[in-house]
């Protein structure tokens, strides 16, 4: 079980964890991959409703091609939220978090685990969402692992912007409605 009240502090920003982890080249892959990212004014309209805080920690690699396309949603999310605090983890350089956040008994990434205001866990979600898994099962003849270098466009990107901030929506209303958290801010 991981002690996130000791580990997140350690959790890098976006721009801190590709200057540590990344290449030129994976920087740049990240780079345009942000740039193909945009929210809707609906969404940015959600995201900035939420009122708790939510911590998000991001097991990632960036050398990992579904970390290319997904984690720059992350942090757009995080930009138009001043609810989220959005941190990044290297999988390599953090061994004992891969381990805990194995899906499917493999260190996948990414690997997201979302924890209240005082680092209890909400919930974890990851490799990939369920519009990119449809996809995947389309194009079964295809690669078997992403490598960044073709990113989800059009449809296809905005249905896993979407997913993302469903599940995000989902937990954000969750500590929203927590009889603990309503205690403890007497709303």
């Amino acid at each position: 079980m991981v002690d996130w009240n000791s580990v997140y502090p350690a959790g890098l920003t976006y721009t801190e964890f590709l200057e540590r982890h990344g290449t030129a080249e994976h920087r740049r892959r990240w780079g345009d991959a942000h740039a193909a990212v945009q929210l809707t004014p609906a969404q940015h309209e959600l995201l900035g409703k939420f009122t708790r805080r939510m911590h998000v920690a991001c097991l990632a690699g960036a050398w990992c091609g579904d970390c290319v396309y997904q984690c720059p949603i992350l942090d757009h999310f995080a930009h138009a939220s001043e609810s989220l605090d959005l941190r990044f983890f290297d999988r390599d350089a953090h061994p004992e978090l891969a381990t805990e956040l194995k899906i499917c008994g493999g260190s996948r990434v990414p690997a997201v685990v979302f924890l209240s205001e005082d680092f209890q866990e909400v919930g974890r979600y990851g490799d990939r969402t369920l519009s990119r898994y449809r996809h995947m099962m389309q194009q079964m003849f295809g690669p078997s692992c992403a490598s960044g270098l073709v990113l989800p466009t059009g449809d296809e990107l905005a249905a896993i912007v979407q997913d993302w901030l469903d599940e995000i929506e989902r937990l954000q209303w969750l500590l929203r409605i927590s009889p603990r958290l309503r205690q403890l801010h007497n709303d």
